[in-house]
């Protein structure tokens, strides 16, 4: 009976260092699980901290700059002279520029990258496929500056050589590159997109007789519209939003026209023109950077916040 007691009594132990060592195991996962939500908690909260005092450093100067000048005559005002005299705070003309350049990226790439991006999804094999995508992305690696000297180096003297009018620093050179830029995002986020549309939406469009092209563009395309839309607003922000490029290839002429063949300025090329200049900090010329700047921010906003209806939309569940 003695022995039986102890031998109850050493396993009762044991099981209780079980329990003791499970609970403090259970109690370790939780701390390292709590200690990692709190460090993911942390990154989301920097970038959102950061979006708001990029926010808050635009909003601060472009209200000390339109202390100065009337809202009205930013928006309306023909003329963007602010570094001369008479000075003239139009955005108009660094806007139609921004706009320029973009619309002609936008016909470059839009439907050069979706076609691209139908080949790859329906027509090119899994060979063809891993060795054009991965070509196609190093595009997007290429920095933007080798990109401008090509527009004004070799993109620039063929146009000339096809309209002899045309002048050394013009908006169709870099429209032409930008969207030579912005193709690799189109068609390898499209491809994505298409990609991801079940096999089985095809094999019922084949067993109904439709062709490949039929397929692709009447059930493939629809079925991932809202992807194919999210990768032209993502290279659509980043054309307007484009720099170098155009700041050595379309110019520094700040002009409200619709001719590609001019010389213009971009809100961007504007910035940093500015920035690289020797304008006194506060002053009203150093203040339109951010002025511009918010310009551009709310403008491609506004871009976003369409594209999420669009996406919204036209979502296709399965």
């Amino acid at each position: 009976m003695f022995t039986l007691g102890r031998q109850e009594i050493l396993t009762l132990n044991q099981e209780v260092r079980s329990k003791k060592s499970q609970i403090v195991v259970k109690n370790e996962k939780k701390n390292r699980e709590f200690g990692i939500r709190t460090f993911l908690i942390a990154c989301a909260f920097v970038s959102v901290l950061t979006t708001v005092g990029i926010v808050m450093v635009l909003l601060f100067e472009t209200i000390s700059f339109f202390k100065e000048v009337s809202l009205f005559s930013f928006l309306t005002d023909t003329k963007w002279t602010p570094l001369f005299i008479p000075q003239h705070f139009g955005i108009l003309p660094l806007l139609s520029g921004s706009l320029l350049i973009t619309l002609g990226a936008c016909l470059v790439a839009l439907p050069f990258g979706l076609m691209t991006a139908i080949y790859l999804s329906e027509y090119a094999h899994e060979k063809v496929r891993r060795t054009i995508k991965p070509i196609l992305e190093v595009l997007a690696g290429v920095p933007t500056i080798v990109y401008g000297y090509f527009a004004l180096t070799f993109v620039t003297p063929l146009i000339r050589s096809i309209f002899p009018d045309t002048g050394v620093f013009n908006a169709l050179s870099a429209s032409i590159v930008v969207g030579i830029m912005i193709l690799p995002m189109v068609a390898s986020l499209s491809e994505d997109a298409m990609v991801a549309v079940p096999r089985s939406l095809r094999d019922a469009a084949y067993a109904l007789g439709a062709t490949k092209l039929e397929v692709a563009t009447k059930v493939v395309v629809p079925a991932g519209l809202s992807g194919i839309i999210s990768s032209f607003v993502l290279a659509c922000s980043r054309a307007i939003g484009e720099t170098m490029i155009v700041t050595i290839a379309a110019g520094a002429t700040p002009k409200l026209t619709l001719n590609p063949l001019e010389s213009i300025q971009t809100m961007t090329s504007f910035i940093v023109q500015v920035s690289g200049g020797d304008i006194e900090h506060g002053s009203i010329e150093y203040s339109t950077i951010f002025a511009v700047g918010m310009t551009l921010f709310l403008l491609t906003l506004g871009i976003n916040i369409i594209a999420q209806w669009i996406t919204r939309r036209y979502k296709e569940e399965y």
